[in-house]
């Protein structure tokens, strides 16, 4: 894991107004942030946002992700309609309300416009998952316009589907970070992912009962947070044909 020296504290990497923090948490849904949004809008703001907007400009400065934030609970999802064994559910973390809120700002203000202008070896162009530009919309017509290019020359098109099993849970930070420090991104912002990934914990819960005991996060996405679908498009970004001509495309872990 690489650490850099932060970079002095200045506007560039600090969350500037109270409209930063109020729209994503008053983006959150379900009953997990019912404690913020249960008052009015403009009731709200004063009260909760000057003092949040300190708190992350904090942990933006110093790179330092709170311990709290990085203790989350697993919910399992079915996959299925009838789910038989522990394979048939999807591990989805639910992280606290205050993490994911800078999480999403992290994202959209500095991982987003980082993968606009990748470096090399990394590419997003074949990526339409999450993105702010990508859809399953736009991965068909891609997918179907080159394939339609390609008949007009060639007699037929062969077509290979891969989907990667546990592509999620498989993760490994150090390889994930090794290809986050290439990104064009600050180095406190750097430090503070590498941070976010370091001792994360998490337990399952069902019915808000805990089953299980903390245990330590070693390669995983975080399944639920913000930073992890724009975690796994990072991770995802340097796989490339091998054979000159052939083209690829992605969906998330979907790959043609």
């Amino acid at each position: 894991m690489q650490i850099f020296q932060p970079t002095p504290h200045t506007s560039s990497h600090r969350v500037n107004s109270q409209f930063h923090t109020q729209t994503p948490i008053s983006s959150q849904s379900g009953g997990y942030s019912k404690s913020l949004t249960s008052f009015p809008p403009p009731l709200r703001c004063p009260v909760f946002c000057e003092p949040l907007v300190y708190l992350f400009n904090k942990s933006l400065a110093t790179s330092v992700v709170p311990r709290q934030w990085k203790q989350t609970s697993i919910r399992p999802v079915p996959k299925t309609a009838t789910p038989l064994n522990h394979s048939d559910y999807r591990p989805i973390s639910i992280a606290l309300v205050l993490s994911r809120t800078l999480e999403r700002i992290v994202v959209r203000e500095f991982l987003y416009p980082a993968i606009l202008d990748p470096p090399m070896p990394l590419s997003y162009g074949d990526q339409f998952a999450f993105r702010p530009t990508g859809s399953t919309t736009a991965a068909l017509i891609a997918l179907m316009q080159t394939i339609t290019d390609l008949l007009t020359t060639n007699s037929f098109v062969c077509l290979t589907a891969l989907d990667f099993s546990k592509a999620f849970d498989t993760v490994r930070h150090d390889t994930l970070l090794s290809k986050m420090v290439l990104l064009n991104i600050l180095d406190v912002i750097y430090n503070r992912l590498a941070d976010f990934f370091q001792d994360h914990e998490h337990c399952t819960k069902i019915w808000n009962i805990n089953i299980s005991d903390m245990v330590h996060v070693s390669a995983n996405i975080i399944q639920g947070s913000a930073i992890g679908p724009v975690s796994y498009d990072i991770n995802a970004s340097d796989v490339s044909t091998v054979t000159p001509g052939n083209l690829m495309y992605k969906y998330a872990d979907d790959t043609y």
